[in-house]
């Protein structure tokens, strides 16, 4: 699994102007299967995904199309994990 954290690095008047285009995409790797859960940061200084494990290049190819990082006004970093605990409405992660 990846947590992914994107952080904005232009003001947030930059990201609003993109943000069609940033949830459209995220649709579309939500139903590629790709996004499992995601979300702004508390206070809103970027965002939060979580993705499948799998192909990490494949992963880092999409991110490079995110529309906040195509026009530079957000960064990203990924963090794979492997759960081996999960609370029992989530165990279903651990097989992912």
């Amino acid at each position: 699994m990846f947590i992914v954290t994107l952080t904005y690095i232009r003001p947030l008047e930059e990201l609003d102007v993109l943000m069609d285009g940033h949830m459209a995409w995220l649709r579309k790797h939500y139903q590629s299967g790709l996004f499992l859960a995601s979300g702004r940061q508390v206070p809103r200084k970027g965002g939060v995904i979580f993705a499948r494990s799998g192909d990490r290049a494949a992963l880092d190819a999409v991110l490079a199309r995110d529309p906040f990082v195509q026009s530079g006004v957000a960064s990203t970093h990924v963090i794979e994990f492997v759960p081996s605990m999960t609370a029992p409405a989530t165990e279903i992660l651990k097989a992912l």
